[in-house]
Parts: structure tokens; C-alpha cells; sequence
């Protein structure tokens, strides 16, 4: 037996002012290409089953683009005749009950079993049972949905348990109505064949448990994952469990740090980097930690940018040294600051013509600052 597990697809997730030729926010169609190379690869591979452990959508409101788009694509798994089960999670989970659930709408496709009820469902078939726990906003009825589940498995069929949160601490992703599977009942893992959960957006396992994993997220949703890896996990239900991840093709995301502070030449650094990273539509976060306040006047945004004119979009963070960022929070009021900031770079420069260079360029950014102000 054989089944597909993915999860936190996210759809309708945008970031960036960004948009690609068809006028759509080009974060949000990666998202729509990374779920349309999981569908591809459902009906390739035709597994007996497919679980999505949650968060289909990004918001519980998701636009039309995002629930057509959902609806044509899950179309072609039951047309397939492929059995579907999706849960809700947190994201795609209305506050109130008296908001209509988005994924009842997943009801209307055949072979299609959304469980969004903010209870235990368990969803039947001949040889296998799936109990579903969705997210659950309310942590009473939460533990009684894993009591429910706890008494309904079958030791005569294969059992698969799906659920949306965190297990254990490590896994917390410290976002609005997060649930925490309870420690004292993980014992109910133990009496399942595989355990698929969804919340958390790497692939791996959990603790001990040789049975439990997440699938991770088909995309990123903020420049701090790093995992190059995004995908979907084929699980193979024989003799013994068998889990292999498949990663999918994602647009190149880099993490860059540059300590200011031993670098020779920074600029130098990143057009090095430049050459030797996968840069074409590439996501980059540029880190310049130690930064003193002298080196980070001189070292403009467009100029880092620069350095990578193929990338779809360059994040800058400046981290400063420890002395610049304690006199960074001295309570100044905005009349002074010029001096007090003119007084500073005093200290800091290696040459009086280097001071007078820098509090000019200072002069400049204040005098703009006034025009907003009077402006505004």
C-alpha cells in the first residue's frame, strides 16, 4: 500500500510587490507551481491514497484565485479516482463557528475527504482506516477528539492518524492558535501504522517515534527557512514502514551573512558569492552583522543590490555592533539627534576628513527627513 503525505501548501500566501507577466504576486503563483508539481507527481506515481495534513489555504478567507485554483487542481485527483483526505489546520480554521469553513467546499469532488468539523473523524475504507484529528480551537474538545481516536482504532486494518500541530516543543512554530499534542498521549502512536502531521515546515521525524513525521511545507513562507528542501513523502505500508521524502523544484533561496567587522572589502565578498550561488530569480537575505555606524552610512541598499541583479528580490539586514546599537536606544528627542549622531560618528572615525564626509552625508538624510515631515 502506498500513499502520498504532504502538507502546508498555503495557498493564496503573497509576499513582495512583485508581480510576473499575468499580473499575479509572483510569491503567490510559487506557491500555485510548487502545489501543481505535487498534484503532477500524484498522478505519476497513483497512490492508493493522499493525506494533506492541513493549512491548504493561507488564510480561512482565501481569495478566488486561491479556491479555484484549489478546486481545478484536486479535480484531476478525482478524476483519477484517487482517495483525498485533507484536515483543516490552524491557517485555514475560522475563529468562530460562525464562520463558514473554506474547505467544505472540497465536498462537492468525488474522491475528495476534507475533515474540518473541529472533531475526530474517522474516514473508512476497506483495508485502511485514517482518523483525523483537524485543528481545534478549543483545547477541551481537542483532548477529547485524541480520546475518541484512541478507542476507535482497529487492530485487524491498517490505521493512519492525521493531525495538525505541534509535537513536542522543538516542533512550535509560535503562530496564533497552535496546538500542542500532549506528551501523555503519544503512547496512542505507537498503536498506528504511520502518524502524518502537518503545522511544522521541515520534513522529518519525531523523537523517538519511528512512525511519526512531518511532511514540511511545499514553499517557504518567510526568508528564516533555509531548508532548501520542500516536497512530499511516499510511504510505503508493507512488511515494515518505508518513508522516502521527494523534494520539488523551488526558485533558489540564500541566506548570506557577512561579518563586517573582519571582512576586507564587503562588496567584494558578495559579488564573489554572487558568482558561485544559484542567483537567477533567487530569494536572498544579506545579513551584514558587527556592523559599526561609520560602515553602515557608506554602504547603501541599492549598491548590495547590486551585487545581484538576477535575484527576484534581496533582503538587507543591518545587525551593529554592541556600543552602536546601546547608543542607538538612548532616549533622544528628534531635535537633537543630528548632534548627537554628528558627536558619535566623531568618535568613531579613523580621520577628521572622514568625519566631516560622513556627517555631511548625515546632513542630507536629516534635511530629507525634515521634507517628509513638513510634507506629511
Amino acid at each position: 500500500m502506498t500513499i502520498i503525505h504532504f502538507s502546508d501548501t498555503h495557498l493564496g500566501f503573497n509576499d513582495l510587490d512583485i508581480v510576473n507577466d499575468s499580473g499575479i504576486n509572483q510569491r503567490e503563483a510559487d506557491f500555485y507551481d510548487a502545489f501543481t508539481q505535487v498534484i503532477d507527481a500524484i498522478l505519476v506515481i497513483k497512490p492508493d491514497y493522499v493525506i494533506h495534513t492541513g493549512d491548504l489555504f493561507h488564510r480561512p478567507h482565501p481569495s478566488n484565485r486561491a479556491i479555484s485554483f484549489c478546486l481545478t487542481q484536486l479535480k484531476r485527483l478525482s478524476v483519477a479516482q484517487i482517495e483525498t483526505i485533507i484536515i483543516a489546520g490552524n491557517h485555514s480554521t475560522p475563529r468562530t463557528r460562525s464562520a463558514s469553513p473554506i474547505l467544505a467546499a472540497l465536498r462537492t469532488l468525488d474522491h475528495i475527504h476534507p475533515v474540518f468539523e473541529e472533531a475526530y473523524e474517522k474516514v473508512i475504507f476497506n483495508n485502511i482506516n485514517i482518523h483525523c484529528i483537524p485543528h481545534i480551537n478549543e483545547e477541551e474538545n481537542n483532548l477529547a477528539a485524541i480520546e475518541q481516536c484512541e478507542a476507535s482504532v482497529d487492530e485487524n486494518k491498517r490505521n493512519i492518524m492525521m493531525l495538525h500541530c505541534s509535537a513536542g516543543a522543538q516542533f512550535m512554530m509560535e503562530e496564533y492558535g497552535e496546538r500542542v499534542y500532549p506528551r501523555d498521549k503519544e503512547a496512542l502512536f505507537e498503536k498506528m501504522d504511520y502518524v502524518a502531521l502537518g503545522h511544522w515546515h521541515g520534513f522529518g521525524s519525531v523523537g523517538k517515534h519511528r512512525n511519526v513525521y512531518y511532511a514540511g511545507s511545499t514553499e517557504r513562507t518567510s526568508s528564516g527557512d533555509a531548508r532548501n528542501d520542500k516536497g512530499y513523502a511516499l510511504i510505503t505500508l508493507g512488511d515494515s514502514l518505508d518513508i522516502v521524502f521527494h523534494p520539488i523544484r523551488l526558485r533558489p533561496s540564500h541566506r548570506i551573512r557577512i561579518d563586517a567587522q573582519t571582512s576586507e572589502n564587503i562588496f567584494d565578498e558578495l559579488r564573489s558569492l554572487a558568482s558561485s550561488l544559484e542567483i537567477e530569480g533567487a530569494l536572498l537575505t544579506i545579513i551584514l552583522d558587527n556592523l559599526s555606524a561609520t560602515q553602515s552610512i557608506d554602504i547603501a541598499n541599492r549598491d548590495i543590490e547590486a551585487c545581484f541583479p538576477s535575484a527576484l528580490n534581496v533582503q538587507i539586514q543591518r545587525k551593529f555592533r554592541r556600543s552602536v546599537a546601546s547608543a542607538a536606544t538612548e532616549s533622544v528627542n528628534a531635535a537633537s539627534l543630528q548632534e548627537y549622531f554628528g558627536a558619535f560618528l566623531e568618535e568613531q572615525s579613523s580621520t577628521p576628513e572622514e568625519a566631516t564626509r560622513l556627517n555631511a552625508k548625515v546632513a542630507t538624510l536629516f534635511a530629507r527627513y525634515d521634507e517628509v515631515t513638513r510634507d506629511a
